[in-house]
């Protein structure tokens, strides 16, 4: 018999055997039925358009699910529609009653197609789960129409009539809406995030709203989700990496109109202190056009140069306060000619692209000016007492983490650090070596203190600065290469000296045996499993392929940032794991108001049918189950007594 006390407090909501019987019936009953779909995304860097189109698609799932139910019934054509409606219902609706086609006969006939689809899409659900994603005010309408039996007579004519009550009472948009949220909610049970969900692309602060309203999703955290994570905690070597990068690809729009952060005070001292200098090689990439906060260009140069020459000195100040990170070479302030105009990287010497720096000292290059402590000081307090950036920051913690296990795979962003004969690479932190899993719990608990211990407790500051070393240093997980060459790539002609080495570990993570190795350190079986990474882009124009290691390794980085997409040739993937097989969505480059359903392959059938029963969920059931049998037996060994309700109550 199980500890009694446990058995007391389940018995606050399972007071008699009845109630707990029948929770034990029902949840042995969900464990028959099939495991929900799981979809996985990666590298979303702030790409809103196609990452929202994507999720309200079910990357083309929805569209296969129409195709299947109407395909010899409606043409192609009507199918579209119906896919568009269901993917943006508000906006279809508004189109159509302007354009005079929102019928009573075309409300009824879209009633009755969305009500098939919502069928289907729910038919792996307990009726009860459904209910609960129901919307409070249509629920028993929807409930009614989602199991009508057209061949019993005597309800033809009570289903018929529910259709045109809801149409003659005039709330038939409202439902058309609410069906279409409900089909998008149904076809996806859980979302992963394999990390990087900001920098690039125009917008990482509407995907995060809408990811915090999906019903269930987890996040693997990736370099650019650290610096962002970084910057919240007022780290300034994170905070200038934040908006150098916004800056540099023209991102205006997410930090002044999506988190209101004024940089005002940053164009004017970058057109003060570089008004004669065209910053030519800080001219930003312009992939998205700003809609709230266009800036000019050339001011946009200046800016970018100025935030960056801060960011090399805040950075080399973080590099001499740690030593153990090992990264005094990447001081390359200090290693400049101010007179020669060269710079020293390792053993050789380069001429430098630029060497027009009013605010550095040559006798004490990482000294900020006065204008620059202040400008950074004011930037710091922005972050730290930024409402709706912390909102999401703290989303990110409570729904995320450097990996997770889940179902026999396992998820996380960039790598596991490996040497070059396979073995976890070790990192000293506190004095202590770490590798492999060791080692990403140790980090996860570091990237918790920075954000969550106060700013006069041991550790704050050494937690702080290392959130920076994970967005470039040569161990970090969720970086992956040696060094971070931004510096070469502003300065320096060469392109071979800005070469970035990836981790041994993306060389030997290809082969079957070391993805065995790590899923072994992390507790999985090796049948059955597989590890889920993004970070580097897959470049299918190239010939690569996403799926690796005979099935074992899948990355899903296919460029869904357009910054990208040139190199890869498509826009990206989704994972999809059903019930029955794993899938590959290949994305197109998304193009509003024109076809955007994915090309969808099957890569892996399962043996047999995956069942709740066999998933992490069913495990955790059987275990419920398995408490619910103590507690009856309890009750009926008279160890603990029933609560029955009285008459008068």
């Amino acid at each position: 018999m199980r500890d009694l006390d446990y058995l007391k407090l389940m018995t606050r909501e399972y007071p008699t055997v009845k109630a707990a019987a029948s929770e034990m019936i029902n949840l042995t009953a969900i464990c028959g039925l099939p495991k929900g779909t799981e979809y996985f995304f990666s590298d979303l860097h702030g790409e809103y358009e196609a990452f929202i189109h994507l999720l309200r698609s079910s990357s083309g799932i929805i569209r296969e699910k129409i195709e299947e139910t109407f395909g010899n019934i409606i043409p192609e054509d009507e199918q579209v529609q119906l896919a568009n409606l269901i993917y943006y219902p508000d906006k279809i609706l508004n189109r159509m009653k302007a354009e005079g086609r929102a019928t009573k006969d075309w409300k009824r006939i879209t009633l009755y197609r969305l009500v098939q689809i919502c069928r289907e899409v729910s038919s792996k659900y307990s009726r009860s789960k459904v209910r609960k994603k129901m919307p409070q005010d249509f629920a028993y309408a929807i409930d009614e129409l989602l199991h009508v039996d057209y061949n019993d007579e005597n309800k033809k004519v009570y289903y018929s009539e529910i259709i045109h009550a809801i149409i003659d009472s005039g709330i038939a948009d409202k439902f058309i809406v609410a069906l279409c949220e409900l089909i998008q909610n149904l076809t996806i049970d859980n979302l992963h995030i394999i990390g990087d969900i900001f920098d690039r692309g125009p917008r990482a602060d509407i995907i995060m709203e809408e990811l915090m309203h999906f019903h269930d999703v987890d996040i693997q955290w990736g370099n650019h989700d650290i610096s962002w994570m970084g910057a919240a905690t007022g780290n300034l070597a994170c905070i200038c990496n934040v908006l150098r990068i916004a800056i540099s690809y023209n991102s205006f729009d997410v930090l002044e109109e999506g988190y209101g952060i004024n940089l005002r005070s940053l164009s004017m001292f970058a057109a003060s202190v570089y008004r004669n200098d065209p910053c030519e090689r800080f001219v930003p990439h312009i992939l998205d056009e700003n809609i709230y906060d266009a800036v000019d260009p050339g001011l946009a140069a200046k800016m970018h140069k100025a935030i960056a020459i801060i960011q090399f000195k805040v950075e080399g100040q973080i590099i001499k306060r740690h030593p153990g990170y090992e990264m005094n070479d990447r001081i390359l302030l200090e290693n400049i000619d101010y007179e020669k105009g060269t710079v020293k990287v390792g053993d050789k010497e380069y001429p430098m692209l630029d060497m027009n720096f009013p605010t550095v000292d040559p006798k004490d290059p990482l000294k900020l000016t006065p204008e620059e402590d202040e400008l950074m000081q004011n930037f710091a307090l922005s972050f730290k007492h930024n409402k709706l950036l912390h909102k999401h920051i703290k989303f990110l913690y409570s729904n995320g983490g450097l990996y997770k296990c889940y179902n026999s795979n396992l998820l996380y962003h960039g790598c596991i650090p490996m040497t070059k004969d396979g073995e976890f690479d070790c990192l000293y932190l506190d004095g202590e070596a770490y590798a492999g899993k060791a080692l990403m719990d140790k980090i996860e608990q570091r990237v918790k203190d920075a954000y969550f211990l106060k700013s006069k407790d041991e550790g704050k500051e050494r937690a702080t600065d290392f959130m920076w070393y994970l967005w470039c240093g040569s161990k970090s997980p969720v970086y992956g290469k040696d060094k971070m060459t931004t510096f070469e790539h502003y300065f320096i002609a060469d392109k071979a000296v800005g070469k970035e080495v990836l981790n041994p570990y993306y060389q030997l993570s290809v082969k079957e045996e070391y993805c065995n190795k790590i899923l072994e350190e992390f507790g999985l079986p090796l049948h059955g499993s597989h590890i889920i990474n993004g970070h580097v882009p897959v470049k299918i124009k190239d010939g690569e392929t996403p799926v690796k290691a005979n099935g074992k390794l899948f990355i899903i980085d296919g460029g869904l940032s357009k910054a990208y997409q040139a190199k890869t040739g498509i826009a990206g993937y989704t994972l999809i794991y059903n019930s029955r097989h794993l899938a590959l969505a290949e994305h197109k480059p998304f193009q509003p108001d024109q076809e955007n359903t994915p090309k969808v392959q099957i890569v892996e059938k399962m043996t047999n049918r995956m069942m709740v029963a066999d998933t992490d969920l069913g495990v955790e059931l059987k275990g419920r189950i398995e408490d619910l049998k103590e507690l009856v037996t309890a009750y009926r060994r008279g160890l603990l007594k029933e609560k029955t309700k009285r008459k008068n109550e």
